[in-house]
């Protein structure tokens, strides 16, 4: 077996999360960055022995973009649970930026990060 990281960053989708009614109604961009631990039966030179990232980008983004949740905590957790359901992903650390949050000071950037591993 070989382990190898595989990591996505700055996927882009637009959701309707949050906790006020114009987040809801209005939507924002989420930025979605994923970091997958990933164990490869062997060393073929074959997408089927691996993650094929690119259906994995378009599952996250699907994920953004479906039923709404009030905390960006939920919806890391629903996207580390999407990197998880592949077969040779044995971890998965999932970063949500939500870089239009609602706040009333100048800020750079909200994110949450969830990480979690098989049993």
């Amino acid at each position: 077996m070989n382990e190898v990281t595989i990591a996505l960053t700055g996927i882009r989708a637009t959701g309707y999360h949050g906790v006020f009614d114009f987040e809801r109604r209005q939507g924002q961009e989420f930025v979605v960055d994923a970091v997958l631990d990933v164990v490869r039966p062997g060393t073929e030179d074959d997408l089927a022995t691996t993650v094929d990232y690119g259906g994995l980008a378009s599952a996250l983004v699907a994920d953004v973009e479906r039923d709404p949740v009030d905390l960006i905590e939920t919806l890391a957790g629903r996207l580390v649970d999407t990197c998880l359901a592949h077969p040779f992903v044995v971890g998965a650390t999932v970063t949500v930026h939500k870089p239009h949050a609602p706040i009333t000071v100048p800020f750079a950037d909200v994110t949450v990060t969830c990480t979690r591993r098989k049993p």
